[in-house]
């Protein structure tokens, strides 16, 4: 039988997005277009001022305070990481940091959205070897205006200071999904390490018990020689950590979690060794992203 190649039609992500504080549907290719077709209509609903109309494509809308002043100071001049200690909180773990990212009222919106798409008939691809259950947040085409922009505007200046010995001041691509524990699918996730250089994990929430990660050592320690910490992982906070750090996740009790994950890459570090096979790579051509490789011809 003649395999099938499957497309999403482009109005799904121009001509259906819904503005929930205006009560609107709206088709957005431009700016420019934006403002002409909308601007008088969102004035008569309420959007009176230049702040609020800006705050529409404003990705800070959805970022906590604590998140854009802990950015705003890795951004001065002259910082250090001891400017950071009054605003990260460095774990038990070595150099795993937790700190608040996405506001309650994006988090429950987006899960909203994820179990939209989940429910529908649109094909689907598995986020990674491990998770069963998850979106890749590319397919929704979230890279270009969301992930991609979190991470060149918002991550960057983080984690040059936090990372800059494996790739942190040289992060130029991402793999981002988003995975789904449940009490009748996945429950787990056995200690592993991460395709990255640098890893951003953000729980989105739902009601759950349990189900806390925990980390170990890097990948090169032995089992035998490894103590694991255990972190509480909570609703819109974010654990930055090193992709090669060993780590997982403890059974959850009861409810359901959804936990967004950015795999960020340097491919000035990976080119030189593979950070999976430990060994140089052999490249294959890929879509997108890919595995973060390049190659200078």
């Amino acid at each position: 039988m003649e395999s099938k190649q499957f497309y999403t039609c482009k109005c799904f992500m121009t001509d259906n997005i819904f503005l929930k504080d205006y009560k609107l549907h709206v088709r957005f290719i431009t700016e420019e277009q934006f403002r002409q077709d909308y601007e008088a209509l969102l004035k008569r609903l309420g959007c009176v001022t230049q702040q609020q109309f800006e705050d529409i494509f404003s990705q800070e809308t959805f970022l906590t305070p604590e998140f854009k002043d802990l950015v705003g100071c890795c951004r001065s001049r002259n910082v250090t990481l001891s400017c950071l200690s009054e605003l990260l909180e460095e774990e038990a773990a070595p150099r795993v940091y937790r700190f608040p990212v996405f506001n309650k009222r994006f988090c429950e919106d987006l899960m909203d959205e994820l179990e939209h798409f989940e429910r529908s008939a649109a094909p689907k691809g598995r986020p990674n070897t491990m998770n069963n259950y998850g979106i890749l947040l590319n397919e929704l085409g979230f890279d270009e205006g969301f992930i991609t922009p979190l991470r060149e505007r918002y991550l960057n200046p983080l984690t040059s200071l936090l990372y800059p010995d494996c790739g942190g001041q040289c992060l130029d691509s991402h793999k981002a999904f988003v995975v789904k524990y449940d009490m009748n699918k996945d429950l787990d996730l056995s200690y592993h390490y991460d395709n990255a250089e640098v890893t951003l994990n953000v729980s989105l929430g739902r009601d759950f018990t349990e189900g806390n990660l925990y980390f170990g050592n890097m990948r090169q320690v032995p089992l035998c020689e490894t103590e694991c910490t255990e972190i509480k992982h909570k609703a819109t906070e974010g654990l930055l950590h090193r992709g090669q750090h060993m780590h997982g996740a403890l059974p959850i009790s009861s409810g359901q979690r959804w936990n967004l994950i950015i795999w960020m890459r340097a491919s000035q570090e990976r080119n030189k060794l593979c950070p999976m096979c430990n060994r140089k790579p052999e490249l294959l051509k890929g879509e997108g992203f890919a595995d973060g490789f390049t190659r200078h011809l």
